[in-house]
């Protein structure tokens, strides 16, 4: 099969090739306007597939380009969909006129919706024309028929997508961000079609996939999504929906919306003509973490008229966030190469895709995803933090962290201390354990309400701490509160383990710099059928305060 990738060396175009490239039975034709950055990128990437070079220009001649390169189905990632002038569907009535296949990775609302104006042209052709095929909507609209299952109504759905700072973002993305920013978008909120604003309207969220490390909390803003008119299709007792990006430097994302202010304000007509300084200055403000994300929530009523939210989270590493727009177009391609075509018709791509063709390329990628359920029954501490990834978790892990009301541990210890002054007294201030070896240990493990008491006692010696969910800038974190002092800690399950990583703390209630916070060292397994633990804490400026680390069994329990 040949087919032929507008954009093709662009950001999303150039990722979708590499993931087509393992395909020896295909040719990929490369195209764009320059047919020399074309051929660089084809003699830069090694493929099976057959990679051919190919200057088009989707503003000249499409049917008479289309007829002399002959391709059998014609993939536009080139964009921006929003501002495709006078003919925005030129490429499309050509490739219906000459019979050829179709796939876009368009990302406009108006774009995608007006697609199913040519649903009668292809399906008298025997087309597949299918708009919007990428991870606004298909993904989205994904996860959500997957959130969605065994519920009987859905109320609210949510999504997000975070780029990397160091994330590669073309031209042409910052072009369709500027075309909208500041612009009305009909937004369905309580039920009713309100109007919001783009770049303006925000929330605040945290993506932390279940026993993944999260991102920090990120500010997301309104963008024009499909998914605001696809949702209250799919879902007809829909009452809310709400799409929207997190960038980062979170001084860049403020940026935006102050100038989007100025559109809303009519102040500008659009911010358009600022694209390209929008872009030089995104890829010279690039630090932080190179990671990247995307949420989808859902909210509603079970069967039994009980309460509902479920969210699945999302995270990739480095530069493998980029590839997973280009990943819905692939999983088509691919089908189509097994000899499973898409029905004939003019349609978004949201009904060809399945999230299942997603995890398969996630699994081969550093792209990790989990789910999250909130209901009226309640769930122990660690089950609601940890989502799904608790039943990964040792038994012996998950019996301890199933505390209902009152669980009681004994086991021994080995316990080291900080030699220095400053080491002994911090280590006296919050009463860790004098030093020795095979030291009796007891945990006395309470529920009081949301929160858990962890009463330690090494040999007599006691000191205690409270643990809970954390709120606000903790959100999606174990906090665990020692006087004082708050630690925020991410929970990650990895090799068996169960690590706590902090990611912020506070003293007095004032947040201090995570460079300044406790080293801390700490995770728990399974060993020979028990329950082992390890926490090495100190301070960068003194080394070690306290190192314990032994063995518990269950003593008794009260439910």
């Amino acid at each position: 099969m040949k087919v032929l990738v507008i954009g093709g060396y662009g950001t999303f175009g150039g990722r979708l090739v590499r993931l087509l490239a393992d395909r020896p039975r295909s040719t990929l034709l490369v195209a764009g306007r320059s047919g020399a950055k074309a051929q660089s990128y084809c003699s830069r990437h090694a493929a099976a597939a057959n990679l051919v070079p190919l200057a088009f220009d989707r503003d000249g001649d499409v049917i008479g380009q289309l007829r002399d390169a002959a391709p059998d189905m014609v993939v536009d990632a080139s964009g921006p969909f929003q501002v495709y002038g006078d003919d925005p569907y030129a490429v499309v009535k050509a490739c219906i006129a000459l019979k050829i296949d179709y796939i876009d990775l368009a990302d406009s609302s108006a774009f995608v919706d007006r697609i199913a104006a040519f649903d009668e042209g292809a399906k008298q052709r025997g087309l597949f024309v299918l708009s919007g095929v990428s991870s606004l909507p298909v993904l989205t609209v994904a996860v959500a028929r997957r959130l969605a299952l065994g519920m009987a109504r859905i109320d609210a759905v949510s999504a997000g997508i975070a780029p990397s700072p160091f994330a590669e973002v073309g031209l042409n993305v910052f072009r369709a961000i500027a075309s909208y920013s500041g612009k009305a978008l009909a937004v369905l909120r309580d039920g009713h079609e309100i109007t919001a604003y783009a770049l303006i309207d925000s929330r605040t969220f945290t993506i932390a996939p279940p026993g993944h490390l999260p991102l920090r909390p990120r500010r997301f803003t309104l963008i024009d999504a499909p998914e605001l008119q696809i949702l209250p299709t799919l879902f007809p007792h829909l009452k809310s929906v709400w799409v929207g990006a997190g960038m980062v430097p979170a001084i860049f994302h403020r940026c935006l919306t102050r100038c989007a202010f100025l559109v809303r304000l009519g102040l500008l007509q659009s911010l358009l003509p600022f694209a390209a300084i929008m872009h030089a200055v995104r890829n010279r403000l690039s630090w932080g973490e190179d990671r990247g994300g995307m949420f989808v929530a859902i909210s509603g009523w079970g069967g039994d008229g009980s309460p509902i939210e479920r969210e699945w989270h999302a995270i990739a590493e480095g530069d493998d966030g980029p590839f997973i727009p280009a990943m819905a177009a692939a999983a088509v391609i691919g089908h189509v190469l097994d000899g499973r075509r898409p029905s004939a018709g003019a349609r978004d791509g949201t009904a060809d895709v399945k999230l299942a063709d997603y995890e398969e390329q996630f699994s081969s990628r550093r792209i990790f995803a989990g789910v999250r359920e909130k209901s009226a029954r309640p769930q122990p501490l660690y089950r609601r933090l940890l989502g799904t990834a608790y039943d990964t978790l040792p038994p012996t892990l998950q019996r301890l962290h199933e505390l209902d009301r009152h669980l009681i541990a004994e086991g021994r210890a080995k316990i080291e201390r900080g030699q220095g002054i400053l080491a002994r007294l911090i280590a006296m201030a919050f009463g860790f354990p004098l030093a020795g070896n095979d030291i009796p240990v007891t945990v006395d493990f309470r529920c009081d309400k949301a929160c858990e008491v962890w009463r330690r006692s090494f040999a007599g010696r006691e000191f205690s701490s409270i643990q809970e969910e954390g709120q606000g800038g903790f959100d999606r974190l174990l906090c665990e509160q020692f006087g004082a002092a708050r630690f925020g800690l991410a929970l990650v399950v990895e090799a068996g383990r169960l690590r706590l990583l902090m990611r912020r703390w506070s003293l007095f209630g004032v947040t201090m710099p995570i460079a300044l916070a406790p080293v801390c060292d700490a995770y728990e397994y399974e060993k020979q059928g028990r329950f082992h633990f390890f926490v090495d804490l100190g301070l960068k400026w003194i080394g070690l305060v306290v190192r314990y680390q032994g063995w518990l069994e269950l003593r008794a329990s009260e439910c």
